[in-house]
């Protein structure tokens, strides 16, 4: 099951009116055994999300900061370069100078590189985030609503126990049929899955939030900033 899939998961059987659901069982004990195998079972796929997309977000972190820095290297190694270069200009040796901004003009290039590349990280890092927080959420919502049903059944051991031939028997409680679309349970998943399917058409349908980012991703921008901070290289190399 993807992320997403859980994460709405999550969602929805976090808000889901346990209580309810029980009142309305036919037999309440039974639904209520099988309700907390669901909740545990996507509790565990759950935590295993939440742990993966956090792992994910700390590597896009790691990786940014590592694009920053590079690029912060690369803005020092284009500095020196264009100095050199002026400095072989002034001295009259323009072919060496040339050499020079050549590799200033390359170095600009690797760091408007690095740059994007960490900006392009932002919004997958903040859906990281987002996910990771709601995932959070959601668990949290989940385990409370665990325990309710894990109280709710030991209510219903305790009251059947005073009650001769009411006691719940583990074989009728296996054969109870998640599938069954007849039953309790199969009815609460079945509106689970409908809501998920709501939901994840929703989200193919949206838009990609880096869509627009690629998009404006054009070379010859690039190459008239990387002229645009030679230039500025030269007028602070000059003023200076």
């Amino acid at each position: 099951m993807s992320k997403q899939m859980i994460l709405g998961r999550v969602s929805r059987l976090g808000r889901a009116d346990v209580e309810g659901v029980l009142d309305q069982a036919e037999d309440p004990y039974k639904m209520a055994d099988e309700l907390i195998r669901v909740y545990s079972d996507t509790i565990r796929e759950a935590d295993e999300a939440l742990e993966a997309a956090i792992h994910d977000r700390r590597m896009l972190e790691q990786d940014r900061a590592e694009d920053l820095a590079a690029a912060a290297e690369w803005g020092v190694k284009a500095r020196t370069a264009s100095r050199r270069a002026d400095a072989l200009r002034r001295a009259g040796q323009a072919a060496e100078a040339g050499r020079f901004d050549t590799l200033a003009r390359f170095a600009l290039s690797r760091e408007l590189q690095c740059e994007h590349d960490a900006i392009e990280a932002e919004p997958v890092i903040a859906v990281r985030t987002g996910t990771a927080d709601r995932l959070k959420t959601g668990l949290d919502r989940m385990r409370f609503r665990l325990t309710q049903l894990q109280n709710r059944r030991d209510e219903l051991v305790t009251r059947s126990r005073g009650v001769p031939g009411h006691a719940p028997k583990a074989d009728a409680i296996r054969a109870v049929d998640l599938l069954d679309p007849t039953g309790d349970l199969g009815r609460f998943e079945d509106k689970v899955r409908r809501e998920e399917a709501r939901a994840s058409g929703t989200e193919q349908l949206a838009p990609s939030a880096l869509d627009g980012r690629f998009e404006s991703l054009d070379p010859f921008a690039d190459e008239a900033e990387v002229d645009a901070r030679l230039s500025r290289l030269k007028s602070a190399s000059h003023s200076a």
